[in-house]
């Protein structure tokens, strides 16, 4: 095991969400940050050492999930990411196959979503152990 555990930082506007989240992910050995915002989520990404941002579709009217996660990867262009949605219309479904975002759709299935993350941290690894980081 390594010395210390993935984080993960979750963005949603809905609190009990948040919560909810923060639980598993917890439960599952992951180190979790959470933001009720988008500017909270890039108040934490400023601050560095996310290795996955899960981020809602929905947030403020002037923000995306899109917007957050183009923040982030500014700041770490390898940043994996997904997109969780109620409801993704065609174009935002075919934008984030586009930028291999992986969506999924509430009501989340929890395994799913810990395989995804599982799927995603794993290729960060396999990044970084081929170019030596």
């Amino acid at each position: 095991m390594s010395a210390s555990k993935p984080h993960i930082l979750v963005v949603d506007d809905e609190p009990n969400v948040l919560v909810t989240y923060r639980l598993i992910l917890q439960q599952q050995g992951y180190e979790v940050s959470a933001a009720i915002s988008s500017e909270e989520a890039r108040n934490c990404l400023q601050k560095g050492g996310v290795d996955l941002l899960l981020c809602d579709l929905s947030l403020e009217k002037q923000q995306s999930g899109f917007d957050v996660i183009h923040f982030g990867r500014s700041l770490e262009p390898k940043l994996q990411a997904v997109l969780l949605t109620g409801y993704a219309s065609a174009e935002a479904n075919d934008r984030a196959e586009h930028e291999s975002i992986p969506v999924l759709f509430k009501p989340i299935d929890i395994q799913q979503l810990l395989q995804t993350i599982a799927d995603l941290l794993r290729k960060n690894n396999e990044s970084r152990q081929a170019h030596g980081t």
